[in-house]
């Protein structure tokens, strides 16, 4: 298996400790994985402090970019980074990358994700969906984009939160292209 170049975006939707998970599982995927970086809106940071009751970290083991900084290698599709999960993401920055908005680092990512034909997950985690909502996935959809609600599943019989959030990690890091020793339906 290549290993992939991956970027990772953290919006201020409600769902901070997918994002933890998330950082955490591809901390681990060091094989399958030739470079990973972070990209955390200013409200995310701030959610994440609500959430999960503890202070934004100071250090990660990826590199962590400002979402100002457009010369950043994210900006370009000359980096070749391969894939990208915003996780948890807002139905603003949704909106904007089905606009073609690319206002901050995560919206341009994500359009050259697009643009390069590259993989692009978002997870959104608001519910209820309105017709706009519901419009802007489509668009990502219909030019090679993955929407993957954050919805945890029960099949794997998950006896805590901590198991419905890694259940979910685990299925979208999966969906991603990754090989993970993860529960999958019909093999106990």
């Amino acid at each position: 298996m290549q290993k992939q170049k991956l970027i990772i975006a953290v919006t201020g939707a409600s769902g901070a400790v997918y994002a933890k998970n998330l950082v955490e599982k591809v901390e681990l995927l060091d094989h399958q994985i030739e470079e990973c970086c972070l990209i955390f809106s200013e409200v995310s940071r701030q959610v994440w402090e609500y959430e999960l009751e503890e202070s934004f970290p100071k250090k990660f083991t990826f590199p962590v970019y400002d979402t100002g900084d457009f010369f950043s290698p994210v900006a370009s599709g000359s980096s070749g980074y391969t894939k990208m999960i915003i996780c948890p993401c807002s139905m603003g920055t949704l909106g904007r990358i089905a606009s073609g908005i690319a206002d901050d680092l995560i919206a341009r990512a994500a359009d050259v994700m697009l643009k390069e034909r590259k993989s692009l997950i978002l997870v959104p985690r608001e519910t209820p969906f309105n017709n706009i909502h519901l419009s802007n996935m489509q668009k990502i959809t219909n030019v090679g984009g993955t929407i993957m609600p954050a919805s945890p599943g029960f099949y794997s019989r998950p006896a805590s939160i901590h198991e419905m959030v890694s259940h979910f990690t685990d299925r979208l890091l999966s969906v991603a292209g990754f090989n993970l020793n993860s529960f999958k339906w019909g093999t106990d």
